[in-house]
This record gives structure tokens, C-alpha cells and sequence, in this order.
């Protein structure tokens, strides 16, 4: 009788714990997306309510500006880039460090797979946040950005009035195979009643958490958001070209909704 009710309890409770470890990484992600997220608001607080860039704009230090970028680390898998793969490159040299408790983690997803091999030893990548790119562009503008140059970059916290503070996302974890530099590109594109026109331009959110992934918002708020069409999860390690068309696609609506606003 006893070995029949530890039987039953065995099977009634060991699916329910096979589920709680994915929705404990999508509870850590979601808080390191919130710690991050507060990183950034104390940032500005401390200077000014200047905001950090959401990335460098590729030209390295011919241009001082990219020193204010919240990160510099462009990812791939490659084990001679060591910013894949060691934070004291470019992590800890950046403005938002000394705001994260000097905390490496709080950059990736926990449930993120992603890894290089160095030396032979699979060596986990250090970062799968991203950044909004509308929140300070690439080291201040958009202006190489032909699709963004008709919307707003926000360099000042003050400045989120539309679609304001509460609507506007300040991290996501972006999906492991296709992250790279610092910021996230949400295509505008048919933006906001030509859904015809919609389409995603090289950077897709993640996936990871249930078809969802964490965001973090102006007003410190973080939450899981669920992707609704199949064409926003294509499988992991798909071929992705520069610009895929994605027409009538109600995610994209959302992105668009919570990144910027026309100039």
C-alpha cells in the first residue's frame, strides 16, 4: 500500500516539477531583465537624465561618442572574439557596470543555450540582452538607418512622452542564433495602419520562455510577452536573409507600438 501511494504521488508530482524548471528561468530572466532595466534608469539619474546608447556604431573609438554606449560587444560564435565570451572586454568597461552590483549575469537569459569553444571547452556567450534601438540609437543617431530616420530617438528619459515610459520597452532577450550588437531594430515599416508592409529587419525577439520573452520597460516594469504568430519563432538556426516580410503579422504591430513614435 505504501510503495502504491509514493507510485502515485511519484507521478502526480514529477510532471509538475519538469515544468517548474523552464518557468524558473523565465522568472530569473524576467528579474535580470528588471535589474538591468533598473541599471539603466540610475544611469540617468546619476547623469543628468542622459540615457546610454543602445549601441556603439561600428566605428570603434575614432568616434568618442560610442564610449556611452551600454555595450560594445558585437556576438557571434566565434571563439577569437572575445567579447562572446569574457565580460572584462567590453561588460565591465561600460557605463551601465558600476549600476548592475558589478553582476554579470543579469546580462543573459539563463535558459539561453548559446556557447563558443574556446580552447576545445564550450564556453557560454556573456550577453542575450538587447537593447531598444530607438532608446539613444547607435552612439546618438539613426543616421545611417534609412528605415529609422523618420522616428524618434530618445537621448533623455524625459524625453518618452509618446509612447511613454509605460509603453516604451528598454531591454527583451533576444534570441541566441541571431543577437549580435547591442541594440534590437524594430522595423517600422508600414507603421501604424499598413500592417501590408510589415516586416522584420535582421533582429528577431526571443522565443525561449513558453513562445514568449522577457521585456523590461521605461517605467521599470518587466514582463514575459507571448508571441501570437508562428512567423515571429521561425525554429532555432534558420536561414534568415537581411529583411524577411512578415505582412499583417500581429507581433510586429506590438514591437512597433512599445518602441517609438514618428518624428
Amino acid at each position: 500500500m505504501v510503495i502504491a501511494v509514493l507510485a502515485l504521488l511519484a507521478a502526480t508530482l514529477l510532471p509538475a516539477l519538469a515544468k517548474s524548471r523552464p518557468n524558473s528561468l523565465a522568472f530569473q530572466c524576467l528579474n535580470n531583465n528588471r535589474q538591468l532595466c533598473a541599471a539603466w534608469r540610475m544611469y540617468a539619474d546619476d547623469n543628468r537624465d542622459r540615457i546610454v546608447y543602445s549601441s556603439d556604431d561600428g566605428t570603434g573609438s575614432s568616434n568618442p561618442q560610442n564610449q556611452y554606449a551600454w555595450t560594445a560587444t558585437h556576438l557571434d560564435f566565434s571563439a577569437q572574439n572575445r567579447a562572446n565570451w569574457d565580460p572584462a572586454l567590453d561588460i565591465q568597461q561600460r557605463p551601465l557596470w558600476p549600476y548592475t552590483g558589478k553582476n554579470a549575469s543579469i546580462y543573459k537569459c539563463p535558459a539561453d543555450p548559446s556557447y563558443v569553444l574556446v580552447n576545445g571547452v564550450p564556453t557560454p556567450r556573456v550577453r542575450s540582452m538587447s537593447m531598444n534601438l530607438y532608446l539613444g540609437g547607435l552612439a546618438g543617431t539613426s543616421s545611417f538607418l534609412a528605415s529609422a530616420a523618420n522616428y524618434r530617438i530618445f537621448l533623455k528619459t524625459t524625453e518618452l512622452t509618446a509612447p511613454g515610459p509605460a509603453k516604451t520597452f528598454v531591454f527583451l532577450d533576444e534570441r541566441w542564433d541571431l543577437i549580435n550588437w547591442g541594440n534590437f531594430f524594430t522595423d517600422m515599416s508600414g507603421y501604424p495602419n499598413q500592417s501590408a508592409s510589415y516586416e522584420f529587419n535582421q533582429d528577431y525577439p526571443g522565443f525561449i520562455h513558453n513562445r514568449g520573452c522577457s521585456f523590461s520597460f521605461g517605467d521599470g516594469r518587466a514582463e514575459i510577452h507571448q508571441w501570437l504568430d508562428a512567423r515571429t519563432t521561425p525554429p532555432a538556426g534558420a536561414y534568415f536573409g537581411s529583411v524577411e516580410a512578415s505582412p499583417r503579422n500581429p507581433d510586429i504591430a506590438w514591437l512597433q507600438d512599445h518602441a517609438t513614435r514618428p518624428r
